[in-house]
């Protein structure tokens, strides 16, 4: 039996035609009770951007500017999470250190030379995640010290980067407007905001 197929109708692309893209979209505000996965950047909903462990740290630093963010995951050839590399990293003492120790130029630094490299990278499980509160979220960076953590989800037996939380959106949400690069002042800072808040 020969199937037969018709061809789908075309038209012409509008000149204000527009590309449907991944968001996720986080409430501008929330408060300390609100659920954690509101302060989650969600990869289901938006894409993570990468680099390659073997990306000079001006190749990454463009990345970032390029998408506006201050954070790049560092996927291996295997397409695994090698580490993370932070405008932090790129712009702190780590390339002077290297530069230092292998007499090389800063311009040949590359992104595994700084990164924190998985194995030192922290998580949350996105179940205990669900059933969390913002301030849950705020007490575990502060706990750990971090300006970011991972959220993964066992996915078919694999465990997956499933999201981001990150110290930066949580403020901005929270309305403390943080500048400060040191993650204890950062904890400080909102801190005193809520509680006149």
């Amino acid at each position: 039996m020969t199937l037969t197929y018709t061809p789908l109708s075309t038209r012409n692309l509008d000149k204000d035609a527009g590309l449907l893209r991944p968001v996720c979209i986080l409430p501008d505000r929330v408060k300390l009770d609100n659920p954690a996965l509101d302060v989650m950047t969600d990869f289901r909903r938006l894409s993570a951007f990468i680099a390659t462990p073997g990306d000079t740290i001006k190749q990454a630093e463009e990345r970032m500017l390029r998408r506006k963010v201050r954070l790049l995951f560092v996927m291996d050839s295997g397409d695994r999470v090698a580490g993370l590399v932070t405008s932090t990293d790129i712009h702190g003492e780590k390339p002077m250190q290297v530069v230092q120790s292998r007499g090389i130029l800063r311009a040949e630094v590359l992104v595994a030379d700084i990164m924190t490299p998985v194995d030192r990278l922290e998580a949350v499980d996105f179940e205990d995640l669900s059933r969390a509160s913002v301030g849950n979220v705020l007490e575990t960076l502060k706990a750990r010290g971090r300006q970011h953590a991972l959220v993964i989800e066992n996915v078919n037996g694999q465990k997956m980067v499933r999201g981001l939380l990150s110290l930066s959106q949580l403020s901005k949400q929270l309305g403390v407007n943080i500048e400060a690069n040191e993650v204890a002042s950062t904890f400080t800072e909102i801190e005193r905001h809520l509680r006149h808040a």
